[in-house]
């Protein structure tokens, strides 16, 4: 291998002490400062697998790969899109080699700047710069984020709708690497698959009051599986405001609501009875509906029984899909702070329905406690997420145990992220 000759500098550093001991570094060289040389052009010490003519098309199919010729080594590679995506990449020890181990996308203009390093620790560099071909599959995986946006409790989940499923491990490593999560301040938090067709995201514990919270993805034109690309896919901007719990105690028929951790209400509620008891375990408010009629056929309960009903109620706060509710229960003003008499569902009077109503958000937890009930399911029926805990939440993601370090570590900033593609 050919290369221009460099000299090698002495630096002579004299210390200059004044009249006065205060001291100062002079620092002089033969010929300027050596940390100013710019770098050489490493062009002949490595070989590049991507194309390097002028409108030549690299397959984006196809890994890239960097290798070093001669007595040089490569010590560092960086390959990112036009949009910011960066392409994950492993790189050998001795530095003889750098590949690619994340799919390019399709369509997409690539910068790859290359570190390497002589034998004499002089450093060299040199920019490649590609487009790969466009996809030819018709097929794409589009992402749908929720909730919509806006400003929510802090135990809202962050939702990924697919259009179509993915089943495969490595498919889903793909798709979870592009799917971007970014929080201010920052949390540790992870994706857990659902299903083949979606996905949540959540924190180790609730996001922080007066968070935001941005949601992307980097998967269009990204090979998924064949015939399959990434698709588009709409970002996401949500809020989150104060902290606000409402502790439900089914044994001593209280509800104490607490803001950012301080008590600010209790108030006299009943729970479900034998039979029909309230679900345990931690909800998220889904929406508030100021009336809702409530029939007993709709929980599977036969019109004209003993146990069947068909009431207007108002002031009503959801909590799960299957009709668990907060509502004002002017029928069971008697019983509230004494017993529990509902068929499953938290009742109050009517002035305090209405107060929770105004008070609370979608988003904003409602945990049951000292219910005979069963636990809320984590999904299908709401959010029941914060009931899975965190260590079995890590294992739903599909980077578990593939060496993706935890976000926490990823992120000094403030900011919360899985491993960008």
């Amino acid at each position: 291998m050919s290369k221009l000759p460099r000299t090698r500098t002495v630096v002579g550093c004299t210390l200059l002490v004044t009249a006065l001991g205060a001291g100062v570094t002079a620092c002089s060289s033969s010929d300027g400062n050596p940390l100013s040389a710019k770098p050489y052009d490493a062009a002949g010490q490595i070989s590049f697998s991507g194309p390097t003519e002028n409108g030549k098309r690299a397959d984006p199919d196809k890994p890239l790969e960097v290798t070093a010729n001669g007595d040089g080594r490569i010590i560092d590679v960086t390959a990112v899109d036009a949009t910011g995506r960066y392409v994950a990449g492993e790189l050998a020890a001795d530095g003889s080699r750098w590949h690619s181990t994340s799919p390019l996308a399709a369509d997409a203009h690539y910068t790859v700047r290359i570190s390497t390093e002589d034998d004499d620790g002089a450093q060299g560099r040199k920019v490649f710069t590609f487009d790969t071909s466009k996809s030819t599959s018709k097929k794409t995986l589009d992402v749908t984020f929720g909730p919509k946006a806006g400003e929510y409790g802090v135990g809202q989940p962050i939702t990924a709708d697919l259009n179509h499923p993915v089943k495969d491990k490595v498919q889903r490593e793909i798709v979870e690497r592009a799917l971007r999560v970014d929080s201010v301040p920052a949390v540790e938090g992870a994706w857990y698959w659902v299903d083949d067709k979606q996905l949540h995201f959540r924190p180790k514990d609730y996001w922080p009051a007066h968070a935001t919270i941005q949601v992307h993805s980097n998967l269009e034109g990204v090979k998924v599986g064949d015939r399959l690309r990434g698709g588009k896919a709409k970002a996401l901007k949500i809020t989150t405001g104060d902290r606000v719990e409402a502790i439900t105690d089914a044994a001593t028929h209280q509800m104490t609501i607490y803001k950012n951790g301080a008590q600010i209400k209790q108030l006299p509620i009943t729970t479900g009875k034998p039979g029909f008891e309230t679900r345990n375990g931690v909800k998220v408010v889904l929406e508030k509906q100021y009336f809702v009629r409530m029939r007993s056929e709709t929980v599977g309960i036969a019109q004209g029984t003993s146990d069947s009903y068909d009431l207007p109620v108002y002031w009503a706060t959801r909590v799960t899909w299957s009709g668990e509710y907060v509502h004002a229960a002017p029928w069971s003003v008697g019983s509230q702070g004494y017993a529990n008499v509902s068929h499953g569902c938290t009742g109050m009077n009517t002035s305090n329905a209405e107060w929770f109503y105004d008070y609370v958000r979608p988003g904003d937890i409602v945990r049951v406690v000292n219910s005979n009930g069963a636990t809320m399911e984590p999904f299908g029926n709401g959010f029941g997420d914060w009931n899975v805990d965190w260590t079995k939440w890590r294992t739903g993601s599909a980077l578990t145990g593939t060496g993706t370090p935890d976000v926490a570590t990823q992120q000094a900033s403030a900011r919360l992220q899985p491993t960008a593609v």
